[in-house]
């Protein structure tokens, strides 16, 4: 299974940010898909998932986060709004068979696969 991200390097404050994680090797409709996000010189932390039971959210992104598939090109979109210089990050898709909605998911070792990242900046 083969996880990557892709979308824009550079988005202005207050904009969308969108990205997409195209899965190839499996299928998305089984097990859960996971954004993850690793700011600069922070640790890695768990944004939302979605699996065919439904979406989850970490709280603090609720508000503003959207996570969404298709899948007919197998793949996971990420909506981030009102971003702000805060959002700057490398942000990963990663699988994983359980969750536990939360810090537990902030580690790598629940993911069985991972993708390479893309870095988003957010600047003007």
């Amino acid at each position: 299974v083969q996880l990557q991200e892709s979308g824009p390097g550079l988005v202005k404050p207050s904009q969308t940010l969108s990205l997409t994680c195209t899965v190839s090797g499996g299928s998305i409709t089984a097990n859960y898909w996971s954004w993850i996000r690793q700011p600069p010189g922070k640790g890695l932390e768990w944004m939302g998932a979605i699996a065919t039971s439904g979406i989850l959210y970490r709280p603090s992104f609720e508000s503003r986060t959207s996570i969404s598939r298709d899948t007919s090109k197998n793949q996971i979109t990420l909506r981030l709004s009102s971003v702000t210089p805060e959002d700057t990050a490398v942000y990963y898709c990663g699988r994983s068979r359980t969750i536990t909605p939360g810090q537990a998911m902030d580690s790598q070792r629940v993911y069985d696969y991972w993708g390479q990242g893309t870095q988003v900046t957010v600047s003007s």
